[in-house]
């Protein structure tokens, strides 16, 4: 387990050759590059924003054509595709693809165009049928709804709301109208929401009509400059244009997914430039060098000089970093303990001065996860499953690779608690034999107990590793003190804790009445309880008079060490929080004893086998689900409350390298460099 030395590095060289160099060290990605922080009269930062955002337009422009290809012309991927994670691509196919950039973007605008026009049309259909629908009850009128009268006559051709007679509508009129003595008024059609009406009057009464009609909420149809019959012709020709349109689009769009692997190169491609452009920013530039400066792992500062000195004329400079730096941090572990890395970043990166903890968490994550599902048969096929994950795809990303290790070690631990516990789909072993081949006598037995039959002795067992672990992170705790040569502040904070939380467990263990209700079948004599107990209040006193030996003032000392005393009950809390062992290793186990009762409850017939095999499946997978979630969740609890609040605070800055953050691609680098 380490956090890997850094070096900070400088690189001197000329502009010509900036180029070539930053794309070999974001292909590299050994280099994490900080803002220089020489800059004068001769050496300035260059303001590339407006380059670096134009590459992300580009970007984010092919993006969108890949989500519109993504929509017309989904690409089938099956799980071992998902998780293989990006495509390798040599160096020499990226130059390839570099070079027809231009051509892929304007495929991407292309593909824009052509789902712009297609949406356009999209959206103009719901209108046409909007029109046409307006036009239904019009269809026998035989003007234009724009026709509004001759020189001596004005027309009204509108609706009005309900189902009205035309014995009605004349009584309306006069009433409304009195003074109009010649209208005449046609129903053109009539349903139960609306009446469209035709009404012809004298110019000397369209005022009065006019305004009587609109007493009675009368509305002007959709005005056509032909009769209603031959504009729904021409609004249905339209339609059928938009839609055989639609059609032709789609199809073209369809045809571009062959440009698929292109544009998701440009996806990569542009993004990369950004970032390059990004660290640009960051370089400080005379008119003929260029500065970098940042960080490397010591691991691969040789290489990296050795490589830049034998192509370029170049100055490469290495310095140790000085106390105030805030130096990146990158974990370098061996397989068994890199699986649990990503569960440490989650929490925090350790902080300058601290260990890596990953080998610790990793001995502790995968027996508490393990003793939570404590199931074999889960367990086997977490092993069975991520074993062959692990094996069959090569090219997955990091992150999933390492998720996959963790829940491989965390099967075998599984397997292994479930085997000592007997549980094998909880008991399906001898529901099995029970049901079908009645043989009540067989079952799996327990290497070990039964948690269900003995649940005190399983949550004892609980308690002692949950001490155990809090006395590893104690532990650990003395470790950077004695690493940091501040042995005395480990002893008043670490060994004094031993001394006191230690010594009182000991002293109950000493308790007649404590062993009996722990269900323990042994009790430490009294001389035994008398000298532990003697060293819990050496403990207490030292950590009474160390407590608060930052302060000068005996009497502050003594408070704020009376105040730490009172952290036991912080210990108590910590060790009841393990009891969650107990509760979800019983949950598994009891989850999975239900579903098998439900499915033998059909009996040794040909009915009950095939329930039995319905119910085994659906409900052990739930199971399997849930509980293993359940685990994940209650073990990184366990973990970062109990375990990491004894010791480690985290806090450190992750090491970012200038490299390639590509989403489908990745660049394979020639053995030669």
């Amino acid at each position: 387990m380490a956090v890997l030395p850094m070096k900070r590095v400088l690189i001197c060289a000329l502009n010509q050759d900036r180029k070539p160099i930053l794309e070999q060290l974001q292909r590299q990605g050994v280099v994490q590059i900080e803002d220089s922080a020489l800059e004068d009269d001769i050496f300035t930062k260059q303001d590339r924003s407006e380059a670096q955002t134009a590459f992300r337009k580009n970007a984010d422009m092919a993006a969108r054509a890949l989500a519109v290809l993504d929509k017309y012309a989904p690409q089938k991927k099956d799980l071992k595709t998902l998780m293989n994670g990006r495509r390798k691509m040599p160096v020499k196919v990226y130059e390839e693809h570099v070079q027809k950039r231009d051509q892929t973007m304007q495929v991407c605008r292309k593909i824009l165009s052509l789902e712009k026009e297609r949406a356009e049309n999209a959206a103009a259909l719901p209108k046409l049928k909007t029109q046409m629908v307006a036009l239904e009850s019009w269809l026998s009128y035989d003007l234009p709804l724009d026709y509004d009268g001759t020189k001596a006559t004005t027309v009204f051709a509108g609706t009005l709301p309900s189902a009205v007679t035309l014995e009605n509508i004349y009584r309306q009129l006069a009433e409304d109208a009195p003074q109009a003595e010649k209208v005449d008024v046609q129903i053109i059609s009539t349903s139960q929401v609306q009446t469209c009406i035709f009404v012809v009057c004298s110019n000397s009464d369209a005022a009065a009509v006019q305004d009587a009609l609109r007493r009675r909420n009368f509305s002007k149809p959709p005005a056509t400059s032909v009769n209603p019959a031959e504009a729904m012709k021409e609004l249905q020709q339209k339609s059928q244009q938009l839609q055989s349109t639609s059609v032709e689009l789609e199809k073209q769009l369809k045809e571009n997914a062959v440009n698929r692997k292109e544009i998701e190169f440009a996806v990569d491609y542009y993004h990369m430039r950004a970032d390059k452009y990004e660290v640009i920013g960051r370089l400080s530039q005379s008119k003929r060098t260029f500065v970098l400066q940042g960080y490397i792992p010591a691991k691969n500062a040789q290489r990296l000089e050795n490589w830049l000195e034998s192509q370029f004329d170049v100055i490469v400079e290495y310095t140790e970093p000085g106390e105030k730096d805030d130096i990146p941090i990158l974990l370098q572990n061996n397989g068994f303990a890199e699986a649990v890395e990503p569960v440490v970043e989650s929490y925090s990166l350790p902080g300058k001065g601290e260990m890596d903890p990953s080998m610790l968490v990793a001995c502790s994550y995968y027996i508490l996860f393990g003793m939570m599902l404590s199931d074999a048969a889960y367990g086997l096929i977490m092993l069975i499953g991520s074993g062959i994950a692990l094996k069959k795809l090569k090219d997955m990303s990091e992150g999933l690779r390492k998720t996959l290790k963790m829940f491989f070690f965390c099967g075998i631990s599984t397997t292994v608690f479930g085997f000592l516990f007997g549980s094998f789909f909880g008991d399906a072993v001898n529901v099995i034999a029970t049901t079908f081949f009645n043989r009540p006598d067989i079952r799996l037995p327990a290497l070990w107990f039964e948690p269900l039959n003995r649940p005190m002795k399983m949550l004892v067992f609980c308690f002692a590793v949950g001490i155990l672990h809090l006395f590893v992170g104690l532990g650990a705790k003395f470790y950077m003190y004695v690493k940091n040569g501040e042995i005395w502040d480990g002893i008043c904070d670490v060994i004094f804790w031993y001394m006191m939380v230690g010594g009182a467990i000991a002293f109950l263990l000493s308790l007649p009445q404590f062993t009996s209700m722990m269900g323990l079948t042994f009790t430490l004599s009294a001389q035994a309880g008398k000298i532990v107990g003697m060293i819990a209040l050496a403990g207490m006193f030292g950590i009474i008079l160390t407590g608060g030996r930052e302060s000068r003032n005996w009497g502050k000392r003594i408070l704020k060490g009376l105040y730490g005393v009172y952290g036991i009950t912080g210990y108590l809390s910590d060790i009841l929080s393990y009891s969650r062992l107990l509760a979800l290793g019983l949950a598994t186990s009891v989850i999975a004893t239900v579903f098998n009762k439900m499915g033998s409850m059909l009996g040794n017939s040909v009915g009950g086998v095939i329930v039995f095999i319905v119910v085994f499946i659906i409900g052990h997978t739930m199971n399997l689900a849930i509980n293993a979630l359940g685990a994940y969740v209650h073990t990184n609890r366990l973990e970062f409350v109990e375990f990491f609040g004894k010791f480690y605070d985290g806090g450190g800055r992750p090491f970012e390298p200038f490299a390639v953050h590509t989403k489908y691609y990745k660049i394979e680098e020639d053995d030669s460099e």
